[in-house]
């Protein structure tokens, strides 16, 4: 191996050790109450230098953070939907997200309480429709040319059932009962996928 390259991998471990550190603090207890000391010692780095090397700062590193479970949401959707879709599995997957968004705290905290305050609305917005939108879009296509979902107009229903689900989760992350609000929205969701069931 190379010196260039022992830097490369060096370095590459050192920006994963601060990812990993993020996600845990930033879900608890939270960006707020997370310090650059704090990252740096739960990532073991060394000094604030190791993260500002690779970061411009904390709400870079949060950013970083963010992306990183969102992929990860993306992609237990994306094997959650593997099969044929249908009006039980669109509604299992988005039960599912309710489920991460009640009970999962880097979920909770990361993506639907702090995002939101860290990023801003309008970003937070735009991540949201990135990860979101083209998902919803692909399954509501697929189901309706499979005939398991009735045919409706494609890019609106998309943005709403996004809409539907982001504010569902903002819902439940910051309600007093967690727990009743998950089942309040599951059942205002269900009312709206109803309408997709095929004739």
């Amino acid at each position: 191996m190379s010196v260039r390259q022992g830097r490369a991998e060096k370095a590459a471990a050192t920006r994963e050790a601060l990812v990993a550190a993020g996600r845990r603090l930033f879900a608890s207890p939270g960006y707020f109450a997370t310090s650059t000391e704090d990252l740096v010692r739960a990532a073991a780095v060394g000094t604030r230098g190791a993260l500002y090397h690779h970061f411009a700062d904390k709400r870079d590193l949060f950013l970083a953070v963010f992306h990183e479970v969102e992929r990860d949401l993306a992609s237990q959707a994306e094997e959650a939907g593997s099969g044929p879709v249908s009006l039980d599995s669109l509604r299992a997957g988005l039960h599912g997200y309710l489920e991460a968004a009640a009970n999962h705290p880097e979920v909770q905290r990361i993506i639907l309480i702090d995002g939101p305050s860290v990023l801003g609305w309008e970003e937070w917005r735009a991540l949201e429709q990135h990860y979101g939108l083209g998902t919803f879009r692909a399954l509501l296509e697929q189901g309706m040319t499979a005939g398991t979902l009735r045919a409706a107009p494609l890019e609106p229903l998309a943005h709403v059932l996004l809409a539907s689900v982001n504010e569902s989760a903002l819902y439940i992350a910051n309600a007093a009962h967690p727990e009743s609000a998950k089942a309040d929205a599951r059942a205002a969701i269900d009312r709206l996928l109803d309408g997709l069931q095929p004739t």
